[in-house]
């Protein structure tokens, strides 16, 4: 497990110390530093492709990372990959693969070919499961010459109320026996994650600025504090897409964590 957490580190470990970005960096008109961008993924929940590209080239300054989910994709399918491919960003494919090991490392290759940067499969469906899935990504990566991407294991749903300790902590163990390098979870399930894979990517949906709606999430954190928990990479969507002015809502954002 550690070589495959290692390779992590090379497949697209978000590169950044535990804890909030330093203090002191600006966030201006033109967008924010790398140090904050890095850590803020962009949920482009919405069912039309045009929306989704427009959202993603006005925040691009602000997100390094754009997701492309399940209403997305079944909106537009592959193009809606390939297209924030092009613009020059990190594509999270959260999909959730949980099926049968042949289709998963089928499906996967599918996204791996096209560039995504991340993928989720869910843990549910067992190491064995898992591991077609990580198998399957990396081949249509290396197969398209695209960057070794990473496969982010599902632990909880951030809209579960709560998450067991013995349940969380089988999930891990099934993502990490598969070879994923990175899990999903919310922001109270960190440390547990953490502790059990030091060095994998962890990625928090359910990110809600202070004073935000909490919508159907029930497990919510503010940027700052999931950064402040040991997240990488924070999913952060309605807040700034559905905002009167997402641009201020980006910028407000950032600017929370600079």
């Amino acid at each position: 497990m550690t070589d495959q957490r290692d390779e992590a580190h090379e497949g697209g470990r978000v590169d950044a110390g535990r804890g909030a970005p330093g203090a002191g960096m600006a966030v201006g008109e033109e967008g924010a530093p790398d140090e904050v961008r890095r850590h803020l993924a962009l949920a482009l929940d919405v069912d039309d492709l045009v929306p989704a590209l427009r959202l993603a080239r006005d925040l691009r300054p602000w997100f390094g990372t754009m997701k492309v989910g399940l209403e997305l994709y079944s909106a537009a399918g592959p193009e809606a990959v390939t297209s924030l491919v092009d613009l020059g960003v990190d594509v999270f494919c959260d999909l959730k693969f949980h099926d049968i090991p042949s289709t998963v490392g089928r499906s996967a290759r599918v996204i791996g070919a096209l560039g995504a940067r991340y993928l989720t499969l869910h843990t549910a469906g067992g190491p064995a499961m898992v591991r077609a899935g990580v198998e399957g990504l990396r081949e249509g990566a290396a197969g398209a010459g695209a960057a070794d991407p990473v496969a982010l294991g599902v632990t909880v749903l951030t809209s579960e109320p709560e998450a067991s300790a013995r349940l969380l902590r089988q999930r891990v163990a099934a993502g990490l026996d598969g070879g994923c390098h990175g899990f999903v979870c919310a922001a109270p399930d960190i440390a547990t994650v953490r502790q059990l894979a030091p060095s994998s990517v962890v990625v928090t949906p359910g990110i809600r600025p202070e004073g935000a709606p909490v919508d159907d999430q029930g497990r919510v954190a503010t940027p700052r504090e999931a950064l402040a928990a040991g997240a990488d990479l924070l999913v952060v969507g309605r807040p700034v897409t559905r905002a009167d002015d997402p641009v201020a809502a980006a910028r407000g954002l950032a600017a929370s964590l600079a």
